[in-house]
């Protein structure tokens, strides 16, 4: 069985919110965060398959096409490759806030079905978000969690917290 990493995207990879960019509707719009290229690098290093889980309800509300999506998600992988890092795989809900669907995080569904293609031992690998739907669905699906960045979100009980994904990567390559 192989160990992985999931990761949030919006918040933990790249910029949202910033003073740079409100929300990430476009490539251009689509910014890595300080040190991420360098730390997906270190969990490829770490033998980690590395993937992406994204709630991406602005295709459902309209304000993006899944097509501008896989732009930018093309992007990222472009992004990443500059520093020698590889997403394994990337998945998302397209479905709008609060249409209860089976994949949208809290629930656990996009991981679990990440873990059953690829052959993870979910016991031993990380769900990494910057919000508390992101640690549910980690614990939900078997995780270890970690929450990382400044938001603060009181109710994620989060396993771990770490201020961004570098500190992390340099915490599990010290050995935990």
């Amino acid at each position: 069985m192989n160990v992985g990493m999931f990761l949030d995207r919006d918040g933990v990879i790249n910029e949202v919110l910033s003073s740079r960019v409100k929300f990430v509707n476009k490539p251009k719009d689509f910014h890595l965060l300080d040190g991420v290229g360098e730390a997906i690098k270190l969990f490829n290093d770490e033998g980690f398959k590395v993937f992406v889980v994204t709630n991406q309800g602005g295709i459902g509300l309209g304000y993006m096409k899944e097509t501008a999506l896989h732009d930018i998600h093309q992007k990222m992988v472009d992004d990443l490759t500059k520093y020698g890092a590889k997403i394994d795989d990337v998945t998302y809900c397209p479905h709008k806030p609060h249409a209860n669907c089976a994949c949208r995080k809290p629930k656990p569904q996009m991981i679990l079905d990440l873990a059953d293609k690829h052959e993870i031992d979910l016991e031993n690998s990380y769900m990494v978000g910057d919000r508390e739907p992101d640690i549910v669905a980690g614990k939900e699906a078997g995780t270890k969690t970690i929450l990382v960045g400044d938001r603060k979100d009181e109710k994620a009980d989060a396993d771990m917290f770490f201020p961004d994904l570098l500190s992390v990567a340099n915490w599990i390559v010290e050995g935990k």
